[in-house]
């Protein structure tokens, strides 16, 4: 508005110069000319209404706002005088409104290199949303409100939540978790076309994920070997679970249930078609769909182990996760950054897995 009023007020000026060397005579006829004008455009125009934008209204509130009420009347106008009026009351309303609100006050702006940070993150990695931006940001130690990132995406014209999923845990799961594991079999298809198995169990108390194998062919031998590798992982850890939470799959055998029985781990089974009785296990299988295999192309079955491999030590090692307050499985978070000097030089590099698949943030040695 501002630029428009001026660029209004320079040729009016420039105008106003025009108007100086001509006579009295020369300009009375200009003016029957332009209300004659006014007239045929008005004739034109009967029924519709003129828009007039706020440079046009500021100036002819300017120019009109001195003359009397009769004076206006006689100058032939395309709206009437009570909206000349108007308008100057307006302009004078929102000049002594701006003139007195007060200061704002509130929070100070972000660091400049935290809000390159945010964006920087978010840009590498699309399919995060700011609860998951806000986590990678305390892994580094750079403590900031998750709606403080919310507000940097948003700021950027970008979507804080992408795709966002929330889902819920029961309270015995809650209570329980100390002593829980829970395991499921999920598949997944090479560019081969062969049809994959892939066995994970994970710990409900820290969110540690095991991967126990991948086979073609389920067979009872198979699980029921993968069951005592996991026992044996179970007492090299001191992992003291009680219950393992599987569904009613048939390629689990009686073995397998008996070998984990003689270790002490009662199997509790899920109910028919009750996904949310095994939540946090179905909860990473997305996860690992999501960030691995539905960005990767698996060749053959030793391809998928090594993706999962590397995923299974990103995922316990530097992915912060929600349902522990960001914490990692392995690691916990580390002291926060309070140095005003330090977060302004922050110097983070990244480290990528799997050909930049999976991407973790390490601050410069």
């Amino acid at each position: 508005m501002l630029l428009r009023l001026a660029y209004l007020g320079m040729t009016n000026a420039f105008a106003l110069l025009r108007l100086l060397p001509m006579g009295d005579r020369e300009k009375d006829v200009e003016i029957l000319a332009l209300r004659h004008q006014v007239a045929v455009l008005e004739r034109q125009l009967s029924g519709q209404r003129v828009q007039f934008d706020a440079g046009d209204r500021a100036l002819l509130a300017a120019l009109l706002h001195g003359l009397p009420r009769e004076a206006l009347r006689r100058i032939r106008l395309l709206v009437r005088p009570d909206t000349v009026l108007r308008w100057h009351r307006d302009l004078i309303a929102r000049r002594h409104a701006a003139a007195s609100r007060p200061k704002r006050g509130g929070r100070p702006r972000t660091v400049h290199s935290i809000r390159a940070l945010v964006l920087r993150l978010a840009r590498e990695n699309p399919n995060w949303g700011y609860r998951r931006l806000h986590g990678e940001l305390l892994v580094l130690g750079v403590t900031v409100a998750a709606s403080t990132v919310w507000e940097i995406l948003k700021d950027a014209g970008i979507d804080p939540a992408p795709e966002r999923a929330s889902s819920t845990w029961a309270g015995f799961l809650r209570s329980q978790a100390d002593a829980l594991l829970a395991c499921d079999f999920f598949e997944t298809v090479t560019l081969t076309g062969a049809r994959l198995y892939v066995l994970a169990v994970i710990e409900h108390t820290n969110r540690r994920i095991r991967i126990l194998g991948s086979t073609a062919h389920p067979t009872a031998s198979w699980v029921t070997q993968a069951a005592k590798n996991l026992v044996m992982d179970l007492e090299d850890t001191g992992c003291r679970a009680r219950y393992l939470i599987r569904d009613r799959d048939g390629k689990f055998p009686k073995l397998f249930d008996a070998v984990l029985q003689d270790a002490g781990i009662e199997i509790v089974l899920s109910g028919i078609r009750i996904p949310r009785m095994n939540s946090i296990t179905e909860r990473w299988v997305q996860t690992c769909r999501r960030e691995l295999l539905d960005r990767t192309l698996i060749w053959n079955q030793r391809h998928l182990l090594h993706a999962l491999r590397e995923f299974e030590t990103f995922y316990n090692g530097h992915r912060p996760h929600q349902g522990l307050a960001n914490a990692r499985p392995l690691r916990p978070l580390p002291e926060p950054i309070d140095d005003p000097e330090r977060i302004a030089r922050l110097d983070i590099r990244r480290s990528a897995r799997l050909g930049g698949t999976l991407h973790e943030y390490a601050h410069a040695a």
